[in-house]
């Protein structure tokens, strides 16, 4: 069984903000980079374990053709997105989450 998906509140507002910036400049551009975030969701679904930790507690998938990776921890009976994060955002931003 597929274990559920799960945004942080935090994680969620990240999409959002990237979501709209991409909106207001071209609506195509925003929804490839859902397609994009969905993408990188069902990679992560296939094999949790399987992207690079980046503390001891977090991994990262990066997104494929946009400058953002998605951080998840991956739980026993779920995923949790932690943050979607924009490469030329502070490191680390999403670790107090």
């Amino acid at each position: 069984m597929t274990p559920p998906v799960r945004f942080l509140p935090a994680a969620r507002v990240d999409f959002d903000e990237s979501f709209d910036w991409y909106a207001r400049r071209s609506p195509e551009a925003a929804e490839r980079f859902s397609s994009a975030v969905d993408a990188a969701i069902a990679r992560i679904l296939i094999d949790p374990a399987g992207f690079a930790f980046v503390d001891e507690w977090h991994q990262e998938c990066l997104l494929k053709r946009f400058p953002f990776r998605m951080v998840y921890r991956s739980m026993l009976d779920q995923i949790q997105i932690v943050a979607v994060a924009h490469a030329k955002r502070k490191p680390g931003f999403w670790q107090e989450r």
